[in-house]
């Protein structure tokens, strides 16, 4: 954490980011792959390590959400190849993945409900002083399901979702979609999400301040002016 508190007593609206910044999207799909490695018996056709099967996936679908925030790929592409690409890496024939494994991520994946620690109760503080909003990038359906089933829904006076609005983050449109929505200004409003490139480069280059939640605590660029380790952290700063 970074910047005396005193710089920051300006704003009235905050908004958050879903994935990876409140909804643990790496260790909910960690938990989902788990059971579907096994439901689909994927050690029986060649996967024998369910390790380095999420790493890997892991790996690939984060490349693949950065292609999609900036538009090189659709919701359909990223879909059809996540996983596909993942079986072909790690040596399984075509003709033996999985069709439906897909599928049953998306519908499993959003009903977990691992949040980042202290969500529940820095959201309940910042609430009591500024409003707040969601912006995702994240999809209409699985976003709702994420939502509703950690009882978060009602922290956030606007969830805006790029799938609804038809721009991603870190297109300006949608930030200034949410700014219009929310009733409020660049210099009232503060952007808090992990992604540099959506989030914090999308919300700095649109002139709105932001804070880059970085849980890992991997080297921050010098051009990003704030960040926190975790989300606690808020309740200090704000």
């Amino acid at each position: 954490m970074q910047n005396p508190t005193s710089e920051i007593k300006k704003y009235q609206h905050i908004f958050f980011d879903l994935d990876h910044t409140i909804w643990d999207f790496d260790k909910n799909a960690e938990e989902t792959l788990y059971e579907l490695y096994d439901i689909y018996r994927l050690n029986e056709i060649g996967l024998p390590s369910p390790t380095v099967f999420i790493e890997t996936y892991t790996r690939n679908n984060h490349q693949l959400w950065a292609e999609y925030h900036t538009g090189k790929i659709t919701k359909t592409e990223l879909r059809e190849t996540r996983f596909r690409r993942t079986f072909l890496e790690l040596g399984l024939r075509p003709d033996v993945i999985p069709l439906q494994f897909e599928d049953d991520y998306v519908k499993l994946c959003p009903t977990k409900t691992n949040l980042f620690p202290h969500a529940h109760e820095t959201l309940q503080y910042l609430q009591s002083k500024y409003t707040l909003h969601l912006i995702s990038n994240g999809f209409k359906e699985a976003s709702t399901l994420k939502i509703g089933n950690t009882n978060i829904g009602g922290y956030f006076e606007h969830v805006i979702i790029s799938e609804v609005v038809g721009y991603n983050k870190p297109d300006k449109a949608i930030f200034e979609h949410a700014l219009n929505l929310a009733g409020t200004t660049k210099n009232e409003s503060l952007m808090i999400g992990d992604s540099l490139e959506a989030d914090i480069y999308g919300a700095l280059n649109f002139g709105m301040d932001a804070i880059y939640f970085n849980p890992f605590n991997v080297p921050k660029p010098d051009d990003v002016p704030l960040q926190i380790t975790h989300l606690k952290e808020l309740t200090l700063l704000l």
